[in-house]
C-alpha cells in the first residue's frame, strides 16, 4: 500500500526528541522504516522520551550530524524544531524531502481513509484549542461516534495513528474511525502540505511565538494553512469577534470551505451569545441534524454549562458548531456541554483557602490568554505571573490590571520586563520561586479575592513544561495554612 512504499525499507532521519517525536519514531518502525532520531539535547534531558521509543530506533544525541543526514531517504521534523535550522537547510541542499509529523499522521490516515475513516477535525489558534479539542472529542464521543484524539494537546497524532497501523496490519479486526480530532498548532501547520480537515476552526489569533515566527503576518500565515487545502465539502468556523478574522476570511479561496462564524457581541451566520443563551444561525441545520422536529432554531441555556467564563462560551460555540455539521445532535451536543468540567491548568479551581479561591491557568502562556481568564472574574484578582518571554508585549495588559487586579506576583526570566510594563497600575510583588510566589499572594488576598495563576509566558526557564508548572502550583496551595490539605495532615500527624 502506498503509506508503506513510502517508508518501507527506507532510512528516514526524526529530528527532535519530544512527544511529537516518539510518535513519529514509533510510526515510521511500525511502516518498515529504518529510524534514527536526533536531537541537540543530551540523554539526562530525555530520558523521559528515550524510554518510550521502539528499540530499534537509532538515538543520536548532543548535535545534529550531518553526515546521517546525508544517508537518509526522507526527514521528519518534529513540531518545537525551527524549520530555519542549518540540518534541514542541509537536507533542502541534498534534495532529501522534509516531512512535518502532522504531514506524516495525514498521509497515513489518507491512505486508512481508502477503508473508510472519516477524517480530520482540526483546531488551531492562540488560545482555547485544547479545551475546544477535548470539548469536541467528548461530543462526537457521547453521540455515539467513533472518535480518537490527538496533536497538540498532549497526545501525539502520530502516537495515536501508530495503533490504528498495528490493527490495520490485521484487516479483519480493524475499526476504522469515523473521527480524528485534533489540536494542531502554528509550529505543525508550517510543514503542513496536503492536509485537509472536513471541518477546521481557527478560535482567535493575538501576538504569540513571535521567537519563532518573528512577524505577526508569518504567524497568521501559518494558522490560515489549516484550511489551505479545504474545499466546497468542508467547513471553516471562525471567530467573527476577532479583529484578524476578515483578513484571515479573505485568504479563504474562491471554491473554498463553506464558512460558519460564533460571535459574544452580535449575531451571525453560525452561532451568537447573548445575555446567558447561544442561538445558532444555521439555514440548513434541519439537513444536517434530521432529528429536528421544528423550524425554530435551537438555543442552549448557559448558566447550566459546567465551564464558566466569557472564552468558555466561545469555546463552546465553536466545538457546538463543528459538532453540528458533523452530524451530532442537538441533545447529545447540550448534554455534553451540561456535564464537561474542562481541563487541568486551564481556569482550573484548586482550592477556598481562608475565603480566598485559588486558580490554575498556567495553560495561559500568552498575554491574550491572561486577558480572556481575567475578564471572566468579577472579584478583586492577585496575579501570579512570569516565565520565559516569548517576544512578548506585556503593555496591553495594564488596563486590565488597574481595573482587576489588587497586586501582581512575578517570578521567572520575564519578571522585570513585565514589572515595568504594568509599573504604577497596581502593587507588583517578586518572587523567587512558585512556592513564595503562592505565599506572598495569601498574604495579599483579602477574604473573597481571587489567587489566579495565569503566567503569560512559557514554563521552560523553571518548569519542565505548563503542567508541571500547574502541579507545582497547586501543591504549593494545598501545602498553605488553612487549606484542607494542611489541616488533614495536621489532624493525621497528631
Amino acid at each position: 500500500m502506498e503509506m508503506y512504499k513510502n517508508y518501507k525499507g527506507k532510512h528516514v532521519v526524526v529530528v527532535g526528541l519530544a512527544r511529537s517525536g516518539v510518535g513519529a519514531a514509533n510510526l515510521l518502525v511500525r511502516l518498515g522504516a529504518t529510524v534514527t532520531v536526533m536531537d541537540v539535547k543530551g540523554p539526562d534531558e530525555l530520558s523521559p522520551y528515550i524510554s518510550k521509543l521502539d528499540p530499534s530506533v537509532i538515538i543520536k544525541l548532543g548535535k545534529h550530524n550531518e553526515e546521517i543526514i546525508d544517508a537518509a531517504d526522507a526527514v521528519v521534523a518534529s513540531p518545537g524544531v525551527p524549520p530555519t535550522i542549518q540540518i534541514f537547510d542541509r537536507a533542502r541542499q541534498k534534495g532529501i524531502r522534509i516531512v512535518g509529523e502532522l504531514e506524516l499522521a495525514y498521509q497515513v490516515l489518507e491512505e486508512l481513509r481508502k477503508t473508510g475513516a472519516a477524517g480530520f477535525m482540526a483546531i488551531t489558534g492562540t488560545n482555547g484549542k485544547s479545551t475546544t479539542t477535548t470539548l469536541l472529542y467528548e461530543i462526537l464521543i457521547h453521540s455515539g461516534f467513533n472518535a480518537i484524539i490527538g496533536g497538540n494537546i498532549g497526545k501525539a497524532l502520530t502516537e495515536e495513528i501508530s495503533k490504528l497501523v498495528k490493527d490495520f496490519e490485521r484487516p479483519r479486526e480493524f475499526v476504522s474511525p469515523d473521527y480524528i480530532v485534533t489540536e494542531v498548532s502554528s509550529f505543525q501547520l508550517e510543514s503542513a502540505e496536503k492536509f485537509k480537515p472536513k471541518v477546521a476552526a481557527i478560535l482567535n489569533v493575538t501576538p504569540d511565538h513571535l521567537d519563532r515566527h518573528i512577524t505577526m503576518d508569518a504567524y497568521l500565515d501559518a494558522k490560515c494553512r489549516i484550511f489551505q487545502n479545504q474545499d466546497q465539502m468542508n467547513f471553516l468556523v471562525l471567530n467573527a469577534d476577532d479583529p484578524l478574522t476578515p483578513k484571515i476570511a479573505a485568504k479563504v479561496k474562491p471554491m473554498g470551505p463553506e464558512i460558519l462564524y460564533f460571535s459574544r457581541k452580535r449575531q451571525v451566520r453560525g452561532a451568537y451569545y447573548s445575555k446567558g443563551i447561544i442561538t445558532f444561525n444555521i439555514p440548513e441545520l434541519e439537513v444536517l441534524c434530521p432529528e429536528l422536529v421544528v423550524h425554530e432554531m435551537p438555543v442552549f441555556h448557559t448558566n447550566n454549562f459546567r465551564i464558566k467564563g466569557l472564552h468558555n462560551i466561545e469555546n463552546a460555540m465553536a466545538a457546538s458548531l463543528m459538532a453540528l455539521v458533523s452530524g451530532c445532535s442537538v441533545a447529545d451536543i447540550y448534554a455534553t456541554l451540561t456535564t464537561f468540567k474542562g481541563l487541568e491548568h486551564r481556569l482550573e479551581f484548586v482550592e477556598e483557602v481562608e475565603g480566598v479561591k485559588y486558580f490554575n491557568d498556567s495553560k495561559g502562556t500568552n498575554i491574550w490568554s491572561v486577558v480572556k481568564s481575567l475578564e471572566g472574574f468579577e472579584e478583586s484578582v492577585v496575579l501570579i505571573a512570569g516565565g520565559r518571554d516569548k517576544a512578548g508585549d506585556f503593555s496591553p495588559l495594564r488596563d486590565l490590571i488597574r481595573e482587576k487586579v489588587r497586586a501582581v506576583v512575578l517570578i521567572g526570566e520575564a519578571a522585570g520586563k513585565i514589572r515595568d510594563a504594568v509599573a504604577g497600575v497596581t502593587e507588583v510583588h517578586m518572587a523567587s520561586s512558585m512556592q513564595e510566589a503562592v505565599a506572598v499572594s495569601q498574604k495579599i488576598a483579602r477574604y473573597g479575592d481571587i489567587v489566579l495563576l495565569s503566567p503569560a509566558c512559557a514554563s521552560f526557564d523553571m518548569f519542565r513544561d505548563f503542567e508541571e508548572r500547574g502541579v507545582v502550583f497547586k501543591e504549593a496551595v494545598l501545602r498553605l495554612p488553612g487549606s484542607r490539605t494542611a489541616i488533614d495532615t495536621a489532624t493525621v500527624s497528631k
